[in-house]
């Protein structure tokens, strides 16, 4: 596709180009309508699986397969000069889930965490060169209710959903990503990274599908896609389900 044929689908809203400006080594691609499907593949460390070469060997294993982005999933250890080197030495888009890292960077129970705390994880994945990030910022207190009051047969599926939901629940303050967007905007634009809207409402069975929870969470996350577009900042939204995945292991 020419950049003639793109740049009105970028413009739109329909096609995100993931390119962080301080990932000097990437390949850029697009996602999204009129584009070719793209193959993303999680990895990352966990205290079952803690060596950061390994994994770094399967990173680069997964581009020569042919993967258009790697997902950065750990949560163990040290998480930063493993993020750092990626987005150093690998060409294809990186993302996070800067809640996952949260609690690793700061090595503090959950509920100690303040707003800001996770907000400045944000900032930190962006100034390393993540290219996008998954935020969970559709789910709020009146979630909290709905959740409650509706009895879900499997709850919250989502592991970023459950945190933020945790946490709100612990501290009884609104959903951090929710309630400071307009300053994870300025992170954004300022490092062109591009926000993947995370649906921590996702159903994890049939009988809760479509409910009351989901549906508004898909409102609301249309609503903080236009916010995003007026800001000039590109966005992904998940859903309305995804597959559970695997971690890839060594063989």
């Amino acid at each position: 596709m020419t950049p003639e044929e793109l740049m009105p689908l970028v413009a739109e809203g329909k096609v995100v180009i993931c390119a962080n400006k301080n990932h000097t080594c990437i390949e850029p691609c697009g996602i999204g309508s009129m584009l070719r499907t793209k193959i993303n593949v999680n990895l990352g460390v966990s205290a079952d699986c803690k060596d950061y070469d390994v994994e770094m060997q399967k990173v680069m294993e997964a581009v020569n397969l042919g993967a258009h982005a790697i997902m950065d999933l750990s949560s163990h250890g040290d998480t930063g000069p493993f993020r750092r080197k990626l987005t150093k030495e690998c060409p294809v888009m990186i993302g996070t889930v800067p809640v996952y890292d949260s609690v690793i960077h700061y090595q503090r129970d959950l509920d100690t965490l303040t707003a800001q705390d996770f907000i400045e994880v944000i900032r930190l994945h962006a100034q390393d060169g993540v290219d996008f990030v998954t935020l969970h910022c559709g789910i709020t207190r009146k979630t909290i209710d709905q959740i409650r009051s509706h009895k879900r047969k499997m709850n919250i599926v989502s592991r970023g959903g459950s945190l933020v939901f945790a946490w709100m629940c612990m501290t009884g303050n609104e959903n951090p990503f929710y309630e400071y967007y307009d300053d994870i905007l300025e992170i954004c634009r300022e490092y062109d990274v591009t926000i993947s809207l995370g649906d921590a409402c996702r159903p994890g069975c049939l009988a809760d599908a479509s409910d009351v929870c989901q549906i508004e969470e898909l409102v609301r996350l249309g609503e903080l896609t236009k916010r995003a577009w007026e800001r000039d900042v590109q966005v992904m939204v998940e859903g309305p389900g995804i597959c559970r995945w695997t971690r890839l292991r060594q063989i």
